[in-house]
């Protein structure tokens, strides 16, 4: 019986790569709330901003420099702390400091924010910022342990909620286990809230839409790798087969149904192996094989769906070696209709 145990290294190895595209795409400035306008215009239904302070805003905006804005900004605090910008404020600055190409200088400078802007709403919008910086800069202890503090108190941000999760994940393959079951609770949470509907308040209907679609799969299938990887293997099926429900055209959520499925076969092909002659040696055989076609099928599936796109070429390689390999084994050696399997498969 065909036995190949690399497939799951393999997956290991071509998962980094493949899901650099998804988590290096996850940059939740866009879905954070930093730039603090809606509690902004909700303090402004209480009253309008004063002249003084539209020209203090002004000054911030127009100032040269982060370090410089910085200081526009502390001036600002200190003469209008109870001001109906202050949110817009704290929430310009931050963006600014994100766009400092230099990592640690990054971070240097939201933590130092911290110590101006110390108000807890002040705070709420710049852990967010501080949170996909540390990930960013591969600071994961930091990270979760401003996401922790943060999330405490806004258990329903799904943008962070998410990022968290994947994060997890993230550092789950590079064999670091401890924020395992923490990204697990964060995910679920976020699934939960996407599920039922739980629109942020700073997110319009096309904006939610748009998370939605993306994050959900996402979220199915990097929950579904971390329950792969810790041996919960009927989780993983659930997630990795609502993956595939959600979003049929990603060719990595099959390379895992394939290796779960490799994992099976793998199990039945030792099983026939220690077996003595006779029917139940028979009956094993015949299972294997049943289970080596849906392997067959959903290598098929993911080299198909690959196959022309850059983003996936290593993993699209990877995977194809052992498909061929497989396949041959279940028609005498041949690879004819192999091709017409893929072809089946390709995205439209």
């Amino acid at each position: 019986m065909k036995t190949i145990h690399s497939v799951f290294i393999k997956v290991a190895a071509a998962c980094s790569i493949a899901t650099i595209a998804l988590s290096g795409a996850a940059s939740f400035a866009g879905y954070s709330r930093y730039p603090g306008q809606e509690k902004n215009q909700a303090k402004d239904k209480q009253g309008a901003a004063s002249d003084a302070e539209q020209k203090a805003l002004a000054k911030i905006e127009s100032a040269p420099d982060v370090a410089a804005k910085v200081a526009a900004a502390g001036e600002f605090v200190k003469k209008f702390p109870k001001s109906s910008l202050r949110p817009k404020v704290v929430g310009y600055i931050g963006q600014e400091i994100s766009k400092i190409q230099d990592g640690p200088q990054r971070i240097s400078q939201l933590e130092s924010m911290l110590t101006v802007f110390k108000e807890p709403a002040d705070v709420e919008i710049i852990n967010p910022i501080l949170v996909d910086t540390y990930f960013k800069e591969n600071r994961p202890d930091d990270g979760f342990r401003v996401a922790a503090a943060y999330l405490s108190k806004n258990p329903n941000d799904v943008a962070v909620l998410t990022q968290a999760a994947l994060e997890g994940v993230q550092q789950a393959k590079k064999r670091e286990a401890k924020f395992a079951q923490q990204s697990m609770q964060y995910g679920s949470k976020a699934i939960e809230l996407i599920e039922a509907g739980k629109k942020p308040e700073n997110f319009d209907d096309a904006r939610w839409g748009e998370y939605r679609t993306r994050w959900l799969p996402i979220l199915y299938q990097n929950l579904g790798l971390l329950s792969m990887m810790t041996g919960n293997k009927a989780d993983a099926k659930t997630k990795l087969d609502k993956a595939a429900a959600l979003d049929a055209k990603d060719p990595f959520t099959f390379v895992l149904i394939g290796s779960m499925l490799n994992d099976e076969y793998q199990q039945l092909a030792e099983q026939h192996k220690a077996a003595s002659a006779g029917p139940m040696k028979d009956s094993i055989l015949k299972q294997a094989h049943s289970k080596l076609d849906e392997v067959i099928e959903a290598f098929a599936h993911a080299v198909g769906l690959s196959e022309g796109n850059a983003t996936y070429q290593q993993l699209h390689d990877q995977i194809l070696g052992d498909l061929q390999s497989y396949y041959k084994y279940r028609h005498g050696g041949s690879t004819d209709g192999l091709q017409q399997l893929i072809n089946k498969y390709k995205a439209q």
